[in-house]
Formats: structure tokens, sequence, C-alpha cells
């Protein structure tokens, strides 16, 4: 369940403005998950979410993606450690993960805006990332495995 809820949180702070654990509640509440403001703390904290700006000057919740000053990833560790296996396969890189973690990651691993990845399609356990052609799927992999601790 927690690792359900926590997949969910990284979700709807890629779709919604939340500015606070109230609106994350009611959010959750929502998609069919309840939890308490302790809980949705301690999941905060646990991904290591932090407050950014939006557009109009206010702020929400996000998870660190990129540094601005290069193109090294930040993530989490709740999100780095649930990555079992990464591989090239032909223009696709198959990652794969602990049930329940993959969307999440697909979420981050978009983020990062890598230019020689066209897509992802994110299942339970397992996201495939299409590349633009065999030769950089291999490099994609490598970087990946090197921003997840592989």
């Amino acid at each position: 369940m927690k690792n359900l809820r926590q997949q969910k949180i990284l979700e709807l702070i890629e779709i919604y403005n939340i500015d606070t654990q109230e609106m994350m509640i009611e959010k959750l509440r929502e998609v069919g998950i309840n939890a308490t403001q302790t809980t949705i703390s301690r999941d905060i904290r646990e991904l290591k979410l932090i407050k950014g700006t939006t557009g109009n000057g206010g702020y929400k919740y996000i998870l660190p993606g990129v540094r601005k000053d290069s193109n090294t990833p930040v993530l989490n560790s709740a999100l780095t450690d649930s990555v079992l296996h990464i591989e090239a396969a032909g223009n696709i890189v198959v990652v794969r993960t602990y049930p329940g973690m993959a969307n999440a990651l697909a979420v981050c691993v978009d983020s990062l805006e890598k230019p020689h990845i066209i897509g992802s399609v994110a299942g339970d356990d397992t996201i495939l990332l299409v590349v633009r052609n065999e030769e950089v799927a291999g490099e994609v992999a490598k970087e990946l495995k090197v921003a997840f601790g592989i």
C-alpha cells in the first residue's frame, strides 16, 4: 500500500500544483487512497519532495529532477533503490523495478529530457524507453546505470 500511495503522490505532483499536505490528502482521496496527515508528511519526507515555484509565483511540491547546472539527475533514494536491472535491447532500454514503482520512476526519467529518449511506457515493474537508434541505446543504458547506482 505504501508503494502505491507514494507512486500516486509522484503522479499527482506532476499533474497538479499541490502546495499543502491537505491538498495532497484531497487529491489522493479523489483517486481512492485514504491517508492521514501524518502518513503524508512521512511520505513527503521519504520521497524527498521539495517545494518549488510555479509559473505564477506560487509554490508546489516537486521531485528534484535535474540540476540546472548539469545533466546529472538528482533522484531520491525511494526511486533509485527500486531499480533492479537496466539493459539495452535494440533501440529500447528496459528498466526493471520493484512492483508498483515503474510508473513513478518513468515520470522521473521523462523529466530528465534526454534528447535520445523518444518516449517511455511504464507498467507495474518495467519501463520501456524508446531511443532514437540502437547505437545510442547502450549509451542511455550506461547513463541510467550511473544515475541509479547500478
